[in-house]
Order: C-alpha cells, then sequence, then structure tokens
C-alpha cells in the first residue's frame, strides 16, 4: 500500500458553467478519486476488514432526521422507507459513476447471495427482501452487512454505510432492549478511529438533544472525524434562522469538518410523485430565494451536490492519511503469518499421488503416542492370563473400532466442503 498518487483536484461545483465543471476536468478528478475508494472496496470484499478497521463513512441519526432522504438523494433511487425502524442492516452503499452512455445497474451482495439488477425501482424491494433474509420478517436488527454498488452517469465516486436509525421506544414485536441493540451496532462502527461518522440532523430540534449527535462527541470528542448534514430547513419556524446559521457555523457544537445545510424530499413530495431530479431543483431554488441561507450556496455548504462532491473528497483524504498506518499494520500481520507458517514446514504436496501418504504419515505420528497410551491402560485394565507383551485381539479391534469413529465426522465435513 503506498501513497504515490498526485493531489487530489479542487473541485470547485459553484458554477455549474466554469471551467472546473467541464467534462475533461471531471474526468481528471474521477480518474483519481476512483482508484483510493475502489483499492478500500477491494480490501472490504477479500476480507482484510476482519483484521484491520478500513476507512468508511459511517451514517448515523435518530429516527425521523431525514436519512434516508439523504441518501435517496445521494444515489438517485428510492430506500425503503416507513414507520419505526427501516434500516435493519447495515447497509453498504457503493456509488459508482459510469460513463454517460453506461445504462444503470445496481448489484447487491449479502451472505452468498449476489444479483445483479437493472431497474432503479426495484431497490427498495431488493434492500428489503435482503434484510428480510438476513434479520427475519419483523422489525429485528442484524450485524450481518448488506452491500448495494450502483453504477450510474449521475452518482460521485463515494461509499456511505447506512446503519439503523436510533430509537428510544420499542414497537409493538420489538424486544424491549432494541434500543440498546441499535445502539451497540451504531458503536461498532462509529468507535473506529478509521470512520468518518456523518451525523444527520433536523433543522427543527434542538441540535445538543440528538442522540445521534451524542453518540459521536462520545467517541470523537474534539469533532476531529464527525460531519454533520442539516436537513429539513423549510421546516424551520420564522426567526429560528438565526440559530440555524450559528449551528452552521460550528458556535453550539464545533466539528472540525463543519456542517453541510441540504433540503431534500418530503413525504409529501414522494405522495405527489415528485421526482429526484425535481427534488434537486427545488432544493437549488429554495436556498437560492432563501436571503438567511442563500450565502451558503456560495460557500459550498448547501445542497446534495455540494454534499455529494464534499463526503468523496473527505473520504478519499481520509483514506490517504490512513495509508500508512494501513501499510504498517498489513505488514506486521503478514510477517506474522509468515512466521506462523514456518512451523508447518512444507505443507501437503499437491501431486493427488502423494497426499496419501503424506496424510497417513502425519497422521499417524500424531496418534501415536495417544495410541501406545490406550492400549497400554486397555491391557492393565482387561488383560487376562496373557503375558504381559501380548495383547488380546478384542484389545485392538476396540481401539481400531474409536479411531474409526472419530474419523467418520470429519471425512464426512470434508466430503461436504468438497462436493459444495
Amino acid at each position: 500500500v503506498m501513497d504515490s498518487s498526485p493531489e487530489i483536484l479542487d473541485f470547485d461545483s459553484s458554477d455549474e458553467n466554469g471551467p472546473e465543471n467541464s467534462g475533461i476536468f471531471l474526468q481528471q478528478w474521477e480518474a483519481q478519486v476512483r482508484p483510493y475508494i475502489e483499492m478500500i472496496d477491494f480490501m472490504r470484499r477479500i476480507g482484510i476488514e476482519k483484521e484491520l478497521a478500513l476507512p468508511s463513512i459511517a451514517v448515523v441519526g435518530d429516527q425521523s432526521s431525514g436519512k434516508s432522504s439523504v441518501l435517496e438523494a445521494l444515489s438517485g433511487v428510492a430506500l425503503p422507507r416507513g414507520s419505526g425502524i427501516v434500516t435493519r442492516c447495515p447497509l453498504e452503499l457503493k456509488l459508482r459513476k459510469s460513463n454517460n452512455g453506461s445504462s444503470w445497474a445496481a448489484t447487491i451482495s449479502y451472505n452468498e447471495v449476489r444479483e445483479t439488477f437493472h431497474d432503479p425501482a426495484q431497490v427498495e424491494s431488493y434492500v428489503r427482501r435482503a434484510q428480510n433474509m438476513l434479520a427475519g420478517d419483523g422489525v429485528g436488527i442484524c450485524e450481518d452487512l448488506i452491500s448495494l454498488e450502483i453504477r450510474s452517469p449521475d452518482v460521485c465516486d463515494l461509499t456511505l454505510i447506512d446503519l439503523p436509525g436510533i430509537t428510544r421506544v420499542p414497537v409493538k414485536g420489538q424486544p424491549e432492549d432494541i434500543g440498546d441493540q441499535i445502539r451497540r451496532l451504531i458503536l461498532k462502527f462509529v468507535s473506529k478511529k478509521e470512520t468518518i461518522n456523518l451525523v444527520v440532523v433536523p433543522c427543527n430540534v434542538d441540535i445538543a438533544t440528538t442522540e445521534a449527535l451524542r453518540m459521536a462527541q462520545g467517541v470523537d470528542p474534539d469533532g476531529l472525524r464527525t460531519l454533520a448534514i442539516l436537513t429539513k430547513p423549510d421546516l424551520v419556524d420564522k426567526g429560528a434562522e438565526a440559530d440555524i446559521l450559528q449551528v452552521l457555523q460550528g458556535k453550539v457544537v464545533p466539528l472540525k469538518k463543519g456542517y453541510t445545510i441540504v433540503r431534500c424530499r418530503g413525504q409529501s413530495d414522494i405522495n405527489e410523485n415528485v421526482s429526484l431530479a425535481e427534488a434537486t431543483r427545488q432544493e437549488k431554488e429554495f436556498f437560492a430565494k432563501n436571503t438567511h441561507f442563500s450565502h451558503l450556496l456560495e460557500e459550498q455548504r448547501a445542497t446534495i451536490p455540494c454534499l455529494s462532491t464534499r463526503l468523496t473528497k473527505e473520504l478519499v483524504e481520509h483514506i490517504k492519511s490512513s495509508l500508512p498506518s494501513l501499510r504498517d499494520q498489513i505488514h506486521i500481520h503478514l510477517s506474522a503469518a509468515r512466521f506462523e507458517l514456518k512451523n508447518y514446514a512444507d505443507g501437503p504436496p499437491l501431486e493427488p499421488e502423494r497426499m496419501g501418504p503424506y496424510l497417513s504419515k502425519h497422521y499417524l505420528i500424531s496418534v501415536r503416542e495417544s495410541v501406545k497410551q490406550m492400549t497400554e491402560k486397555y491391557d492393565e485394565a482387561h488383560r487376562g492370563r496373557e503375558l504381559v507383551t501380548f495383547s488380546d485381539y478384542c484389545v485392538y479391534e476396540s481401539m481400531v473400532k474409536k479411531h474409526v469413529g472419530d474419523l467418520r465426522q470429519p471425512a464426512l465435513d470434508t466430503l461436504k466442503l468438497i462436493r459444495g
């Protein structure tokens, strides 16, 4: 793992017609961004995360914080919605920008299942089916990861891990400790220093009282790896806009990575069939016309497109800063594995004709002492008038039967593994 790639280009999307948004610039920017994200995805896919924590962005929020709406706007697809716990398993959302001529496609993976489909409208049903397979047909949660990769010309290269919304009161059918279960699951992700915590907070609540932000502060007290998204600015009471600006300026809860404010589709927009594209247009119009928030557009601190670009840059910079530590940890694990490997000599032969003798030899060496002890104990307990150095046939018959019985289950397990 080496950190030798060129610096990430500074992508300013404030002027949609400016040279920084030309096709050549975007291609250069994407070409530098994608290798970092795909490298971490590959490491996660081959199981390195079981040994090492990998850089990631974890999305957390209280129930009804607008978390699902933000993820929908970023991904361009409808995710499961509803009351109660909607995200019941960690969802790894991998967004990959494809060429303009490429058609939309998605692949969902969990356990041994891997399915590819080409209709964006099917995302919700596929995710719900995966959650039901892992967490059961109910309202429980599960720690198993669902991976959803979306390839589209309309998204940024970005990977997010969506976590269940924080709840305080269990609903019908949920265990009494469901809140504690969710907190333990969230802490499993946000506690890692390699994780950027993306906290979703509604504008129409007191930010200091949100459980999601409190949890982030608990594991990141200095706010070095926490970024907050303020949602639902259209629900702010008139006269309270100044308070929101205080939050955005970090004067209420300081965060190193700061705040971004967005306005996504609400339930009424969905009921009226407002498309995601139309919602994006309405979002920009909302901020442009709002006398309190309009300057945030120029500062790149408002709207989903700005958030999308910023998250990609944050993730890539986080990956780059984590590479030296990852490299050192991989070398440590590799050295330990090589040291342990020396204890196994050359290992079993690959030629079929040599496998039988090799396994027989090594098995006999490992059980010789136990066979000797068993025979001596049996002789001492059961021999009759035979000479001390001669055992009855029954001794050997019993010994052989016991060993055959010990070998039966491993042999059956190996047979199933080979046939599978």
